[in-house]
């Protein structure tokens, strides 16, 4: 806890250990479907043993967590002290987790103010944290919404889906595995948009890096960098060895796309998200 301030998110936000450990953050997960097998993020399933299921699977959903299991967290947090409780879930266009949220914040036993965080995947951590570090500086909890508004307009991201080619060969296209390059992506805004298209490994980075280089060159206060990957280890892996002596670069945390997103995304997925990190006046 923050205090007395008790912050819940969920499993798809893939906020770090060390912040969930440090303080007190309650995570609650949502349901990954494979073949008719429910699994929960985090708890009973997890990327190494999500994607080489997903390679056979023939059906494969995601769910949100019920009112009750979001209940159960909001009186754990009552149980160890709580007083009030920061909801921070991934965005409601993408999943019903908000709406289970609301549900079971009218029945908490303490109040509960339940965020949009209008991200999914460690972008929605990056908001998480954000409202976190705010609280940890002793701003008051009723300005957590308008945070998390604000920090969600700041993230920033690049990546790559399907990419597995690229690691092929030396890392360039096999003859006749795709028609045509690899698109290197950016969602803003709800949509997602070409920034470049790439055939090598080297490539795909030298884009990414150039969006990230751009946002550390107009970052006011320095950027926090996750570097996130969906079993395609070695692009992220040369990604950050790029980002890590990037100027305008403060933090690099590493990431894996769990199962909750990779079913989205497939396996092959690798990028960056980040945001312009700010101080708050209390």
């Amino acid at each position: 806890m923050i205090g007395r301030i008790a912050v819940v998110t969920d499993s798809a936000s893939y906020l770090p250990e060390q912040v969930r450990h440090r303080f007190g953050v309650h995570v609650v997960a949502l349901t990954v479907t494979v073949d008719g097998r429910e699994y929960h993020e985090g708890v009973d399933l997890d990327a190494d043993l999500f994607y080489p299921m997903l390679e056979s699977a023939t059906a494969v959903t995601t769910s949100q967590p019920s009112p009750g299991m979001i209940l159960e967290a909001y009186r754990a947090a009552k149980a160890e002290g709580a007083t009030s409780i920061v909801s921070i879930h991934i965005g409601a266009a993408l999943s019903g987790t908000l709406q289970s949220a609301r549900l079971a914040a009218s029945m908490s036993p303490v109040p509960v103010t339940v965020i949009d965080s209008g991200q999914a995947s460690f972008a929605e951590g990056l908001v998480v944290w954000e409202v976190i570090d705010a609280l940890a500086q002793g701003v008051d909890a009723a300005r957590a919404p308008d945070i998390a508004v604000a920090a969600s307009a700041r993230v920033g991201n690049t990546f790559v889906v399907k990419a597995l080619d690229l690691m092929r060969s030396g890392g360039r296209l096999e003859q006749g595995a795709a028609a045509e390059a690899v698109p290197v992506l950016a969602l803003s805004g709800g949509s997602v948009r070409v920034t470049g298209n790439a055939d090598t490994v080297d490539r795909a980075v030298t884009l990414m890096v150039d969006t990230i280089r751009e946002a550390a060159t107009a970052a006011r206060f320095g950027l926090r960098v996750g570097i996130g990957h969906g079993a395609a280890e070695p692009i992220a892996r040369e990604l950050r060895r790029h980002v890590c002596v990037m100027p305008g670069v403060d933090e690099v945390i590493d990431y894996v796309v769990g199962p909750s997103i990779g079913v989205h995304t497939g396996a092959g997925t690798a990028g960056a998200v980040y945001i312009d990190r700010v101080p708050y006046e209390v």
